[in-house]
């Protein structure tokens, strides 16, 4: 697991997101309208669509605003002016880092990411720099508090799962893109509680950062994260444990 992925884990945990609940479910509304705009309101016929709608759940997204957001997508020709851009960056020790971005307005979204860089001890990447570090996988996240974390990763490997890392009250399954619906199904099947399952761009890999350094990428992690038009941050920093554990205290 990356550390990225630990400390978005520990924050889950510690109900860190329950703040900015308002922004995620902003930032998901804006996916919807993609996706219905992309591939239409049929979650049965668009996978894209099928995938973010539990997402949704996930994340408790009322259900009320998810039909609402189709709604509004099918019959306004929703996400139209939206603009879906990935760029690329340096953080501190010369980590990598892939900025998701869904905007209306790509020179702003791209001036707020650079800004947040710079001052974070970042910078800005030419296209392709670092996106060859990174593979498109299905993540899933199972807290395993009240499990045998090793009995519910044999059942994810029987699930056709590629890897599985256990932590301390969860672990994480990586599948294959396209055999991520099937692996939550056959957990879901065994009462396996999913605290997240998505596509990610994950790691090939890792980068080990010092503490000051693995605390600065962080910080600058948590604050790109924070701009509106920033879908999602994935970085290769593979943060020492010491460091995690020390912030986990703070937040």
């Amino acid at each position: 697991m990356s550390g990225h992925s630990k400390w978005s884990t520990i924050k889950r945990q510690k109900g860190v997101a329950d703040a900015r609940r308002g922004q995620l479910f902003t930032k998901l509304t804006k996916e919807i309208m993609v996706a219905v705009r992309d591939g239409g309101s049929n979650p049965e016929h668009n996978v894209r669509l099928r995938l973010l709608i539990q997402k949704c759940r996930d994340n408790n997204m009322p259900s009320d605003n998810i039909e609402r957001a189709i709604k509004k997508a099918s019959g306004e020709a929703g996400g139209g002016s939206l603009v879906e851009a990935t760029f690329e960056g340096y953080g501190p020790g010369g980590t990598a880092m892939l900025i998701q971005v869904l905007s209306d307005n790509r020179n702003r979204a791209l001036q707020e990411i650079r800004s947040v860089l710079n001052r974070g001890g970042g910078t800005m990447a030419e296209a392709g720099a670092v996106s060859w570090m990174f593979e498109t996988k299905g993540v899933i996240t199972v807290d395993t508090s009240q499990l045998d974390a090793e009995e519910v990763a044999l059942w994810a490997i029987d699930a056709g799962a590629e890897d599985v890392k256990v932590e301390q009250g969860y672990l994480e399954v990586y599948t294959e893109a396209d055999k991520l619906e099937t692996a939550r199904r056959a957990l879901e099947e065994k009462n396996v509680p999913i605290a997240s399952a998505e596509l990610s761009m994950v790691p090939t890999t890792m980068v080990e950062l010092d503490e000051d350094d693995a605390i600065r990428a962080l910080r600058l992690l948590d604050k790109l994260e924070e701009l509106d038009d920033v879908q999602r941050v994935f970085s290769n920093v593979d943060f020492p444990e010491e460091v995690l554990e020390k912030l986990r205290a703070r937040v």
